[in-house]
């Protein structure tokens, strides 16, 4: 199952690339100490705030038993097991290292496929990044599919192709037939021992696809993530929120995820897989369903558990990056959360069924790992039915939640600021409170509508 990379040595520890300090990190050690002073006098706050008894409303309703026995147990065990995992997971994001990509002359075969759907112009630019790439060409091709596009999608396509004769090959569907078939026609034809997916809203940094081949040297990866950025940046305040978001989602999640190579959603924006692997499970995850309904949309991460299934691993790659559009409005938003929150419900339902085939050093952290993230559910949303009912009582409750909320994001944008070192860390304090107001009511509904079919952005 090893790819032919001859002169590489295959031992995992060899694959890795140290990260030194650079001297632009340490020329802005003095922003950062800045940003942590400001974090400690923060904290020393909301500690006097509490030692002078401000959340003694709080206390007074545990004492008198009033609806909250049931809760309080749980939340208390669900924080001393959040506390220990935020522990695990900050010493393997310090450990965490890029793997080696491979080089120039030792690249293996490999095919790009883009899927397309009314996408126009961007998907010239996607192509143009894989075309300009650093990829040996006689080793490269991209399948660009055009799935029932009413636009001028094809006309983009066919400009690319006629520009990179060498390189693209165009496919086309009469009619739309959904992203997962697009994604199963490009990896029936591909030729490359490694396929690479790329949305066409996104372009690659010209080191991706040398960054993404070098994690395959070990046969038991199946999977590669890249590292997803906003493309958009300039287009608003949405997409300077998920920036950072995303910035965490990678450099922090996927990181301890590669830790013991299980990153669970192997995003479509930027994924390499072994073709090998894809072809033992293409069948099967085209015609997957879920309560008698046939899957359209998480085709990323149900074919990272189909990969599972069969016995890869996959795991990250911080070197690998990909800049892909992002919504600018509300409406948009709301509609790509609750695609994914479908996704991710189903998903993870799945994820428990095979998770005993799963090496038992894998099994036993990744139960963990998503038994401390889904209780964050239930408790969560009794805590926050509470709080409505007993704030009306104690109105500053509000006003400790608020604060309570701040400071805990404050705590993750650490992370944030030792990678960016950035004052865009603000805006993910931001989106911590624009979450709590304006998206918290997406993944109920997302659980109660689970079974449906709209891709919601077509």
């Amino acid at each position: 199952m090893g790819l032919s990379i001859p002169g590489i040595e295959t031992e995992r520890e060899q694959t890795r690339v140290n990260e030194l300090p650079t001297p632009e990190l340490a020329q802005k050690l003095g922003v950062w100490v800045f940003y942590a002073a400001s974090l400690g006098a923060f904290a020393l706050f909301v500690y006097g705030q509490a030692t002078h008894g401000v959340f003694e409303p709080i206390v007074d309703l545990i004492q008198k038993r009033q609806h909250v026995d049931a809760l309080y147990y749980p939340a208390v065990l669900w924080t001393l097991m959040g506390t220990v995992f935020l522990i695990f997971r900050t010493c393997m994001w310090v450990k965490y290292r890029p793997f080696l990509s491979v080089s120039y002359n030792e690249a293996p075969p490999l095919t790009v496929v883009i899927p397309a759907y009314n996408e126009g112009a961007m998907v010239f630019k996607s192509i143009e990044s894989v075309a300009r790439a650093d990829y040996p060409q006689g080793r490269l091709e991209i399948l660009v599919v055009d799935d029932g596009s009413s636009d001028d999608t094809w006309n983009f396509i066919c400009r690319a192709a006629n520009q990179y004769p060498d390189l693209v090959t165009k496919i086309r569907h009469t009619k739309n037939l959904g992203k997962r078939e697009a994604l199963a026609k490009g990896f029936a034809r591909a030729r490359g021992e490694i396929i690479v997916t790329i949305d066409s809203d996104s372009v690659v940094e010209r080191e991706a696809l040398l960054a993404l081949a070098g994690p395959f040297r070990d046969e038991h990866v199946g999977a590669v993530a890249g590292k997803v950025s906003v493309y958009n940046l300039g287009q608003g305040l949405i997409p300077r929120m998920l920036n950072v978001r995303y910035a965490l989602s990678f450099d922090l999640l996927r990181t301890v995820e590669s830790a013991y190579e299980n990153v669970f959603c192997c995003p479509g924006a930027l994924t390499a897989y072994r073709a090998a692997a894809v072809r033992r499970v293409l069948d099967a995850w085209r015609q997957q369903t879920f309560l008698g309904v046939r899957c359209t949309f998480g085709e990323d991460r149900a074919l990272t558990n189909f990969l599972f299934a069969a016995g890869y691993n996959a795991v990250y790659q911080r070197s690998a990056v990909v800049h892909t559009l992002v919504p600018t409005t509300y409406k948009k938003l709301c509609k790509m959360y609750l695609r994914w929150d479908r996704s991710y419900v189903r998903e993870e339902l799945r994820f428990v069924q095979l998770i005993g085939k799963r090496p038992l050093r894998i099994a036993l952290i990744a139960l963990f790992d998503r038994l401390v993230t889904n209780l964050r559910y239930p408790l969560g949303y009794a805590s926050l039915g509470l709080l409505l009912f007993h704030g009306v009582e104690h109105p500053l409750m509000f006003l400790r939640m608020l604060t309570a909320v701040g400071f805990m994001s404050l705590l993750n944008m650490f992370y944030y600021l030792w990678r960016e070192q950035s004052t865009d860390f603000l805006y993910g304090v931001l989106y911590s409170y624009f979450s709590l107001f304006a998206l918290t009511w997406i993944f109920p509904y997302a659980v109660v509508t689970v079974r449906a079919r709209s891709w919601l952005t077509r």
